[in-house]
């Protein structure tokens, strides 16, 4: 017996405005910043470039940039953790993030 996964790798996937706004509608789970949770969510479901986009369509909606998580850090702080965070940090910070 082999094990699959329960979802399939999308390849190409389009990602317009339409779907870039789609990431400001998750819910948060009990506890977490609803802020923090999209900015999170972004992060890992989009390149780059297509996260600036989110960025600006987030502060549209008057969101909190410098969300925390439930330790206390902000999105800025975690991404800074990351290898290939950069272009996610420069994006916050032009958006006026602070760490």
């Amino acid at each position: 017996m082999s094990l699959r996964k329960d979802k399939q790798k999308v390849l190409g996937e389009v990602f317009d405005d339409e779907r870039i706004r789609s990431f400001l509608a998750f819910e948060a789970p009990a506890g977490v910043n609803a802020d923090f949770h999209l900015l999170e969510k972004a992060y890992r479901g989009m390149k780059a470039g297509n996260f600036v986009t989110f960025v600006q369509f987030f502060q549209a909606e008057g969101r909190d940039i410098n969300a925390c998580n439930p330790e206390g850090k902000t999105f800025l702080q975690l991404a800074a953790e990351h290898r290939y965070g950069d272009d996610y940090v420069a994006a916050i910070k032009q958006a006026g993030g602070q760490s």
